[in-house]
């Protein structure tokens, strides 16, 4: 697909493929260490704060071919989803600046740390997309498959043995959702949980500035409100999101999205 294409653009080091995601969620009891740290960490609304989904009321039909692992009847037509879903992946990989991080987190300009910056901005689509109901869930789901498209398409331009790219891949699968689940509960607690999440994952427990962590701590909280402030119903149609810089230069904007355009050709 063309537009997989061009998500080939970002600057990447082949010489690092091999150590790819190698320890993304071990374990650890000294995230205590950042409590003073982050004590002033701006302070914005949690997930928590954010209304819940209504859960959409389905025929038995319906619950008995999705029990079969099957989709139902959606909001909107699949091709129209999978459309918004490849832009918003799309806008994980090219609207994200990849540079700033590697320069403020002080991370190496590698394969892996382009694939760890990318997992968080999708993980924060599907924390959001999740709230649409059963569009948005599905959605979800074509997300991550274009994301893994991309990942492997990406091995391959490198030049990677097909051998130790699938080894690859399936490492990365696990450490994928092994993240998911850490993100998640950080996000649902305080910026203390939510910084020893990314401590683990994100900096693969390397992080020693603590500045660093409040930094990202910060950006997650107020991306996740500024998703939240997006149109539901636009999201789904357009998938159109934009990302708010790492260091926020007017914070009176965090909340002014701008409204997507979007028409039935879905273009």
């Amino acid at each position: 697909m063309a537009l997989l294409v061009r998500v080939l653009r970002n600057r990447i080091n082949i010489s690092q493929w091999v150590p790819v995601c190698s320890r993304l969620v071990p374990v650890s009891s000294t995230q205590g260490q950042w409590g003073r740290a982050l004590s002033g960490t701006f302070q914005l609304s949690t997930t928590k704060d954010s209304p819940q989904p209504v859960e959409e009321k389905v025929g038995a039909f319906t619950k008995i071919i999705e029990a079969m692992g099957f989709t139902g009847p959606l909001k909107y037509s699949k091709w129209k989803i999978k459309i918004a879903a490849l832009r918003m992946y799309t806008s994980c990989v090219e609207k994200t600046d990849f540079e700033e991080f590697f320069l403020r987190c002080q991370m190496p300009d590698t394969f892996n740390s382009w694939f760890l910056i990318t997992l968080l901005h999708v993980w924060m689509c599907l924390v959001r997309m999740k709230q649409e109901g059963r569009s948005g869930k599905y959605m979800c789901r074509i997300i991550v498959h274009f994301m893994w498209e991309d990942v492997e398409q990406r091995g391959r331009v490198m030049g990677v043995n097909s051998y130790i790219l699938k080894k690859n891949m399936i490492l990365m699968t696990n450490n994928f959702y092994a993240a998911i689940l850490g993100y998640d509960e950080g996000i649902l607690s305080d910026d203390h949980g939510l910084a020893a999440a990314l401590w683990r994952t994100f900096f693969n427990q390397k992080c020693e500035d603590p500045r660093h962590l409040e930094l990202l701590v910060e950006y997650v909280r107020k991306q996740m409100q500024y998703l939240d402030s997006m149109n539901g119903e636009d999201l789904l149609l357009t998938g159109e999101v934009s990302w708010r810089p790492l260091v926020e230069k007017n914070p009176q904007s965090i909340l002014k999205p701008h409204s997507p355009t979007y028409n039935d050709e879905g273009l």
